[in-house]
């Protein structure tokens, strides 16, 4: 077996394995990325993040077309080993990773350009942490019903594309979202063919307050189970709840979920609206693992 360094670090309890592998020589399977993130016999995380330089992962070659800035890629990992597309909170603490560790530099008024299985997605600095620029969006054709334990009946939910993709349930009541059981699988008819994230959500009362809009979310992430955050989940949560909220609601959103709170803008560019998440990130600890064969 050989040993494998590594950094835990987490996005309002949305925790992460990072492993830096800058010139591509690791090769995880499923396996031990799902070993590595098993909370009883390994590390513990709800997904793995591979720091690796984009010109040394097959999927770099489409990042560096779009951006020959992108040098990091993003390679992650979720908590059973299969691979998705992006992580709003993951980007941040890949970011968070790059700049402690010393492997890029990013000032206070600049972006730092980081490739993920969605394409290039840019980071900035935020009073709260970083800002993660997730890039349009798209709501979805299917017209899902979700059955969740907790739930008497089954619940129309909104597909919500950002790059990865998310259905979002709207629940009644605070005592609904708090009696839901996410520790088994809710049912989603039909299923999208690639699965989705699950998210459900309650309005603040009020909803808006001071131009801002205020919600609670709780998810259960694909390939994951419940966990504390999901950025990209917050994300399509805001952009569904405005959707529902109609002409005037506002494109600045304050999203609570169980590890904290983040917030999610909506702006206007040429290739049309683009969803943007910020919070913070931290590094909680480093160590050296060994890596089963």
């Amino acid at each position: 077996m050989a040993d494998v360094a590594f950094t835990k670090g987490h996005g309002t309890g949305n925790d992460f394995v990072v492993v830096s592998d800058p010139d591509g020589d690791l090769d995880l399977t499923d396996d031990q990325v799902a070993a590595l993130c098993d909370r009883r016999f390994g590390i513990g995380a709800d997904g793995l993040l591979r720091v690796v330089r984009s010109a040394r992962i097959p999927e770099g070659e489409a990042v560096l077309s779009e951006d020959g800035a992108a040098e990091w890629f993003m390679d992650y990992r979720n908590a059973d080993g299969s691979k998705a597309e992006m992580c709003g909170n993951g980007v941040r603490v890949f970011a968070r990773f790059l700049l402690d560790s010393g492997l890029t530099e990013l000032a206070e008024d600049a972006e730092l350009a980081v490739g993920t299985r969605a394409g290039v997605k840019r980071v900035t600095r935020s009073d709260d942490g970083f800002r993660v620029d997730i890039g349009p969006w798209r709501t979805t054709a299917a017209e899902p019903t979700v059955r969740a334990r907790g739930l008497s009946v089954a619940r129309p939910g909104l597909g919500i594309d950002v790059g990865n993709p998310h259905i979002v349930v709207a629940l009644a009541s605070e005592q609904e979202l708090e009696g839901l059981d996410l520790t088994v699988l809710p049912i989603v008819e039909p299923l999208p063919e690639h699965g989705a994230n699950i998210e459900f959500v309650v309005p603040e009362d009020p909803l808006v307050s001071g131009g801002v809009g205020h919600v609670r979310m709780r998810v259960f992430e694909r390939g994951v189970g419940e966990t504390l955050s999901c950025g990209t989940g917050v994300a399509a949560t805001a952009l569904a709840v405005r959707e529902w909220a109609g002409t005037g609601a506002p494109d600045r959103w304050r999203v609570d979920v169980p590890g904290g709170t983040l917030g999610v803008t909506m702006e206007q560019r040429e290739d049309g609206e683009h969803v943007l998440l910020s919070g913070p990130a931290a590094l909680v600890y480093t160590g050296t693992v060994a890596l089963a064969d």
